[in-house]
């Protein structure tokens, strides 16, 4: 049959390749033949599937796997029949299925991944058999206006920090820092204002905002690998000694990214924070403070249905799926 089949195809009716919980599957397995050709079958699988793997020693090892979509049909054929036979030309055979509601979103991880595809599997008399894949995308939207109401409300976070090494008090430094509020969307920015005193004898070297993503990938519910990257940072200078410093709803960028948590998956999770750090000028270590935020798909609307963007807003028209930077080799 290989030198009779021309050409072996799976495809969609959603030629974008994206969809969303819920919405149907539908295309066509399209088969091109050269001559009169026999087929036993014509066998179609739709798999989605979360995956956890890393590297030991060199080898590839899957510590954990769970699967979402496990959906199999004959599209040519029946069991324990004979071959049939199939003519010169195109044939075209259509399938659709309704996708599962819940089914967490594509995404790609340097530990691991979540992802969908189509497979067919073409079974001539002789043994032999063709196979096709085709992937496709799944995004489960996370709309702002369904979350918690206090997402969108400002919220703050306080620290009182003693300086000094080895029990000896150099002063404390009182830090009060704010978020416009919880949660955003790609394209919007995050509003940051904040109220550092110096009370110490130290140099406060710098302080900084830095917007970041932490992925962590689970095996039976344990943390076995964590990675975390900076997205985006503003830093101000020195605070001397009695003195003071306020940041007042500086502005940082959200990027295209994926959105908070993988809902439905139970190996992969997806966190962005704003961590807001001071950095003294001596050996003491930085104080850090955490605010977690929420990322989604939708941005907050008015009462009366407009959204709620920031002057100077731009949403991106996609989200990304798949992360260049992962081929950037890491230290």
């Amino acid at each position: 049959m290989s030198r009779k089949l021309v050409k072996f195809l799976i495809l969609f009716d959603n030629s974008s390749l994206l969809y969303f919980p819920g919405q149907f599957l539908s295309g066509r397995v399209l088969v091109e033949l050269k001559d009169d050709t026999p087929a036993l079958g014509l066998h179609f699988h739709v798999v989605g599937e979360g995956v956890v793997r890393l590297r030991k020693h060199g080898h590839d090892r899957i510590y954990d796997k769970e699967n979402y979509i496990d959906f199999r049909m004959r599209l040519l054929g029946e069991p324990g029949q004979g071959p049939v036979l199939l003519s010169p030309g195109i044939h075209s055979f259509p399938f659709k299925l309704g996708l599962p509601l819940g089914l967490p979103s594509t995404f790609l991880g340097k530990h691991g991944w979540v992802q969908y595809f189509c497979k067919a599997a073409l079974r001539e008399p002789n043994g032999l058999t063709h196979k096709n894949q085709q992937v496709f995308i799944v995004m489960n939207p996370i709309d702002l206006n369904l979350e918690q109401p206090s997402i969108a409300q400002p919220f703050q976070c306080e620290i009182e920090h003693n300086l000094g090494v080895n029990c000896v008090s150099s002063g404390v430094v009182i830090c009060s820092v704010s978020l416009d509020r919880g949660g955003y969307v790609p394209g919007e920015t995050v509003g940051i204002s904040a109220l550092i005193q110096n009370r110490s004898k130290i140099t406060i070297k710098e302080t900084k905002a830095s917007l970041t993503e932490t992925i962590q990938y689970l095996v039976r519910n344990r943390v076995v690998q964590s990675e975390t990257r900076e997205l985006a940072a503003l830093t101000r200078g020195k605070i001397r000694p009695g003195a003071n410093d306020e940041w007042n709803n500086e502005q940082i960028y959200v990027p295209p990214l994926p959105p908070t948590n993988l809902r439905g998956c139970h190996l992969i999770r997806v966190q962005y924070d704003v961590y807001f750090i001071i950095q003294p000028k001596s050996f003491e270590k930085e104080v850090k403070l955490q605010l977690p935020i929420t990322l989604a798909t939708y941005p907050l609307r008015g009462n009366e249905g407009t959204l709620r963007g920031k002057h100077g807003t731009h949403y991106p028209s996609t989200l990304p799926i798949f992360r260049p930077w992962l081929e950037e080799k890491t230290v």
